[in-house]
This record gives structure tokens, sequence and C-alpha cells, in this order.
């Protein structure tokens, strides 16, 4: 199934001349979503995963099908106060300020290979700030695995030096 064609722009959003790549329609259409899962799990392939650690929220509508299908924990990656209990925290900058993402101290024993989830890869510092978090909280980063990655906005370069990037789908070029 060609994703790509699944996945609907929508221009302008969230502001004047930025072209939003929406993966509601993925899952919408469940020949779609599974599609999805699956080509996200044959990508790790030979990865060794003990945890998924997913980014909210779309990271988790990814990271627990997977963690279902392959036998794995997932750890979640909040925004800041959403963690019930004793969190690690990890602050990054946005094109319009900044935010923060928290983890359970608990959620990797030490040396646990952990694969961060996202749905879509753009600057990578939503993801760089993960993998910080997961370090922290005492794993390894094993990878960093995306449904979409916007090529053009070089992310993977951002991310390459903390582990492999694995996308499903890249758009290149200027959106």
């Amino acid at each position: 199934m060609k994703l790509e064609k699944v996945i609907r722009d929508v221009p302008d959003f969230p502001k004047p001349g930025i072209l939003f790549k929406d993966i509601t329609p993925v899952l919408l259409d469940v020949a779609a979503y599974r599609a999805a899962v699956t080509g996200l799990e044959k990508l790790l392939e030979g990865t060794g995963v003990d945890v998924f650690a997913a980014i909210e929220s779309r990271g988790f509508l990814f990271a627990g099908p997977l963690g279902l299908a392959m036998g794995k924990g997932v750890a979640l990656l909040r925004k800041e106060g959403k963690l019930p209990a004793d969190t690690f925290a990890a602050s990054y900058e946005l094109e319009y300020g900044r935010a923060t993402l928290e983890v359970h101290r608990d959620a990797f024993a030490a040396g646990q290979r952990v694969v961060i989830v996202d749905d879509l890869l753009a600057t990578g510092g939503t993801a760089k700030a993960a993998a910080e978090l997961v370090r922290t909280a005492g794993g390894t980063v094993a990878g960093f695995l995306f449904l979409v990655e916007l090529e053009f906005l070089d992310g993977r370069a951002r991310l390459a030096q903390d582990g492999p990037v694995f996308s499903l789908v890249r758009f290149g070029g200027a959106a």
C-alpha cells in the first residue's frame, strides 16, 4: 500500500505557508493503519529492541501496536506534568517557544535498548530531547522510528549521532 497517497496534505496549517502532513486518514483506514504498523515493524528487523519510548501523543498510536506485535513494553514520553510518578525532564526549542518532555524515572532498566517512536520527523528537536531522556533514565538509544519524515528539514542529520533513524514514508523537497 502506498501510504504517501493516504496521508493528507493540509495547506496553511497550523499557520500560513506550512503544508501539514495529516496522518489521520491512515488511522481511519484499517488496511492503511495495519500496513503502517507492519511496515514500521519490518524497518526494525535486526535492531535489538527491549522497549519502545512513545512520544506524546501520536507516537502512542504506533508504539502501542508495535509493542504488542513484538512482545515489547512501551514507555510514555509525555508533556510536562502529565505523568503521576517521579520523572526526569528534558526541555527543547520549538519554532514558537520551548517545550518539556518527561519520562518516569523507572521507565527503563539500565542498558535497555530503547527505540523512540513518533509519527513524524521534522527538525528532530523533540526526538533529540527524547534521546536525552532515555539516556538520563538509564536506557540506550537503539534507534528512532517514524511513520513520516520531512527530508527537507534535515532532522535525520540532527539525530544521526544518537542512533539509527528509520522512517517508512519520506517526503523530499520543500513542502
